[in-house]
């Protein structure tokens, strides 16, 4: 009695999944069920490629979906068709479509000809679906929801992984729910709010012999707390470096000033300060001319035109007028 409802669970088991595999057009262990998130990048692998193609020439990739079909790519090169630009083939034959969104979700077809243009080996077939990630907080509790599109029915797995393993019983404040093609996890925001969910929870989902897993994109107060820091510490080194600036134009002004002062032949270059001797009583100045050339000589003398004069005066501490007297050099 045991062994016959044993055979009747294996053949409605059978039953089950050949049904499920004709809603996608391939055997379940011929199709490969892949999935991405909208905006990314999908890599679809050819199985069995020819290998005495140029350039992929004998390979044709169609998309199938709600009982249509458009042949996207034939003998290696791209049709002409809404997603051309987003499309590109390998040097392996590999289907990739860039920028992946929610109407490129079906099946996709690699078929290999021959020269003779007659179809040779089997088809190597595709699944493609979207993963969608959202996350709702509710007072004090955050649910993340990971969901995974249909196409015809539910062939994928979803469920909720806590640091890469399954949530156990010890986990009493997470809860997680699963449904078709979805799952739910919940809990509370201040036992996590010092790591990112993409650290803690990760959505695993199972397609064929495919098991792939996702993380939720951080939007956790954290993202805007090192952003905000990066900001600060800009704005104190835009600070600091027009302070510096300033300070050495200071500096830079300060030092040019005490140089003209110290320095008398910057100011007057043509006249040398007097100079007196305290001890001596007598003063003494001196003026410098370069004799100019271009105009009548003044003063008569025994130097060569365009020489240096200096005229000096020395006057000695005394009332005797006969002591003043003029020199010229």
């Amino acid at each position: 009695m045991d062994e016959f409802k044993r055979i009747k669970m294996s053949s409605l088991l059978i039953l089950l999944l050949q049904f499920t595999d004709r809603e996608v057009g391939c055997n379940w262990t011929e199709c490969l069920y892949l999935s991405v998130r909208v905006g990314d990048e999908a890599t679809l692998p050819c199985n069995y490629v020819i290998h005495d193609q140029d350039e992929c020439d004998g390979t044709t990739w169609f998309f199938s979906v709600s009982r249509s079909s458009v042949e996207l790519v034939k003998g290696g090169q791209i049709g002409n068709h809404a997603k051309s630009d987003r499309l590109r083939v390998t040097e392996k034959c590999s289907l990739v479509i860039k920028k992946v969104t929610e109407e490129d979700a079906g099946q996709y077809t690699c078929r290999q000809y021959n020269k003779a243009n007659q179809q040779q080996g089997s088809d190597s077939v595709v699944y493609l679906s979207f993963v969608t990630m959202t996350e709702h907080q509710d007072n004090d509790e955050v649910t993340l929801h990971c969901s995974v599109s249909r196409y015809g029915g539910c062939i994928h797995r979803v469920k909720w992984l806590f640091q890469s393993r399954d949530v156990d019983k010890d986990n009493n404040d997470i809860r997680t729910s699963e449904s078709d093609c979805s799952a739910y996890v919940t809990f509370p925001t201040s036992h996590f709010s010092n790591t990112p969910r993409s650290k803690l929870f990760t959505c695993e989902v199972t397609g064929g012999d495919n098991v792939q897993t996702f993380r939720p994109q951080s939007s956790d107060w954290w993202l805007y707390m090192v952003v905000a820091l990066v900001l600060v510490a800009l704005l104190i080194t835009i600070v600091a470096f027009i302070t510096w600036r300033k300070m050495k134009g200071k500096e830079t002004r300060k030092s040019d000033s005490v140089g003209q002062t110290s320095n008398p032949a910057v100011n007057s270059p043509e006249t040398n300060p007097a100079t007196a001797d305290p001890e001596e009583g007598v003063s003494y100045a001196s003026i410098n001319y370069t004799k100019n050339t271009h105009k009548k000589a003044e003063i008569k003398n025994d130097a060569d035109e365009g020489d240096a004069v200096t005229y000096s005066t020395l006057k000695a501490s005394t009332n005797d007028p006969n002591s003043l007297y003029d020199t010229i050099y």
